[in-house]
């Protein structure tokens, strides 16, 4: 039986057969819930993370490889929209809310509690849709009723300084086809060029024009006018065909902005 549409994908990271199959039991019962994943070393994890962007991410303190913090810190804040964290003790759950774990569950894992730790993650999530709305509405806003030359009244970034050991230099973000998070950096992909600065998708988004920029996922923002296709997937996702040929993921939190960039309900 194929998953729902809007089944929260979760990746389950832990280094013992028997608590990955506990809470793969457990997700089991859930309806709206798919695993899209199992690890059993951080590596894995946090490629698996990279490759199914999921929604939530159990996550072992103890593996090999990398210990569940050093797998957030390597992946950044906004990877994951709810991480569970998945212990034996307790002191551990300490630090991992300074990395945005939402939850922390001891093993061995009590379905009360993990019933709790389910409920947390879904008012997270309703939580994180409803503030991508509000965004969305906001911005809509913005445009219908800009100022009458056509201009929102705010002024965007027209360009970037890219530093380097030896210059730095200036690339004009009407060059910029797509722009990538890649943890403390960004990759500004200009035609067959990357160019790499430091900083977060979430402190610039605010400075892009929304007319001409659009975020797609956690870690992409696109040029609007270089969107080509949309390339449908399994269970409702697309994939977004730039004019360049590069093919980017859509994240399904981002889809009503994209549809509300081109113009389209998605």
């Amino acid at each position: 039986m194929a998953p729902a549409p809007d089944a929260l994908r979760v990746v389950v990271a832990d280094d013992e057969a028997l608590a990955r199959r506990m809470l793969t039991t457990l997700l089991a019962r859930e309806r709206d819930v798919t695993v899209v994943a199992e690890c059993s070393n951080g590596p894995a994890t946090i490629e698996a993370v990279r490759t199914h962007t999921p929604d939530v991410l159990f996550l072992d303190v103890r593996m090999p490889g990398a210990t569940g913090i050093e797998v957030l810190e390597r992946l950044g804040p906004d990877a994951v929209r709810a991480v569970v964290l998945v212990t034996a003790f307790d002191a551990y759950a300490v630090s991992a809310f300074d990395h945005h774990a939402l939850d922390y569950v001891l093993k061995p894992v009590d379905a009360d509690r993990f019933r709790t730790t389910m409920q947390r993650v879904r008012e997270r999530l309703r939580e994180h849709r409803s503030a991508a709305v509000a965004d969305e509405t906001l911005r809509a806003l913005a445009r219908a009723y800009g100022a009458p030359n056509g201009t929102s009244g705010e002024t965007y970034l027209a360009r970037m300084v890219v530093k380097s050991s030896r210059s730095a230099a200036v690339v004009e973000l009407a060059s910029v086809d797509w722009i990538e998070a890649d943890g403390d950096y960004l990759e500004l992909h200009a035609g067959s060029k990357v160019h790499l600065v430091r900083g977060t998708l979430s402190a610039l988004e605010p400075r892009l024009d929304p007319r001409e920029f659009v975020r797609i996922h956690r870690s992409t923002i696109v040029r609007i006018s270089r969107v080509k296709e949309l390339v449908p997937q399994l269970h409702g996702d697309y994939v977004v065909a730039l004019s360049s040929g590069v093919r980017l993921r859509l994240s399904r939190s981002y889809r009503a902005r994209l549809g509300a960039a081109l113009g389209a309900e998605l």
